[in-house]
């Protein structure tokens, strides 16, 4: 909805529908809401080692360095690549396929991949070379769009660069035909904050941003001056226990490498 648009502070990294990056006030919901999934990975990823699996801009392998023990983020994107080695020094990264990861077998604790598994052709495939390079008793932390809701109605999705979106079942299936023992599975919503934009703009902050991008047209500025205000803490993280996860905007699954 921003390809236009690029990271300044980096000199040119282009926002493609496939990522999103931090600093932009267009961009600033989406990227929270991505943001939001890495509230899992304090406590998870604290001392362990860590690979990110499709790491995009790199603000969320940069994250995870401050507390795990070390990180080797991975994109297949060369452009990408470079402007994380150069922009997260602390952060290890590699340019592959996800299909076929770098690392050896049962050599990382914990691997993340946080709105990427709706970006893969072959989805089995990642999960095999996920549980490949996990430890016994790894983790996989896993996030994605909730397709009941980013694309309702309709199993073709509408980004472009979506190959195959997943509701809460089908991800549970994928994760444990793929070998793994799910361990949760939560959805993200919006908290109150939001619930307030959403009514300020005709019920959907979302939706009000998609139509302006497909319009093309300029951004309201109480619009504008919504989305650039959204703040992490905006999101709530609840487990499908306590609400209905097809209602979620995004998927969050921790899943057991046995």
């Amino acid at each position: 909805m921003s390809a236009h648009l690029t990271d300044d502070a980096d000199g040119g990294l282009p926002l493609t529908g496939e990522r999103t990056v931090p600093g932009l006030a267009e961009e600033n919901y989406w990227f929270r809401r991505h943001e939001v999934a890495y509230r899992l990975c304090g406590e998870l990823c604290a001392g362990q080692e860590v690979l990110e699996a499709g790491c995009g801009e790199g603000y969320g392998a940069d994250l995870i360095a401050s507390v795990a023990a070390r990180v080797v983020a991975v994109d297949y994107d060369a452009a990408t690549v470079e402007h994380v080695r150069n922009r997260y020094p602390r952060v290890s990264v590699l340019a592959a396929n996800l299909a076929a990861l770098p690392m050896p077998d049962a050599s990382i604790d914990v691997v993340v991949n946080f709105q990427v598994i709706e970006h893969l052709w072959d989805q089995p495939q990642f999960i095999t070379e996920c549980l490949r390079v996990l430890r016994p008793g790894g983790v996989l932390l896993m996030s994605t769009p909730n397709r009941i809701t980013f694309t309702p109605g309709s199993d073709v999705p509408v980004n472009p660069f979506h190959t195959r979106e997943l509701n809460a079942a089908e991800l549970r299936e994928l994760l444990t035909d793929g070998g793994f023992r799910v361990e949760s599975m939560s959805g993200v919503f919006h908290g109150r904050r939001l619930a307030e934009m959403d009514s300020r703009h005709g019920g959907s902050i979302i939706d009000a941003q998609i139509v302006r991008a497909v319009a093309d047209a300029p951004w309201d500025d109480a619009l504008l001056a919504d989305v650039a205000a959204v703040r992490c803490e905006d999101f709530e993280i609840i487990e499908e226990s306590e609400r209905d996860i097809d209602a979620s905007l995004d998927l969050l699954a921790i899943a057991i490498r046995p």
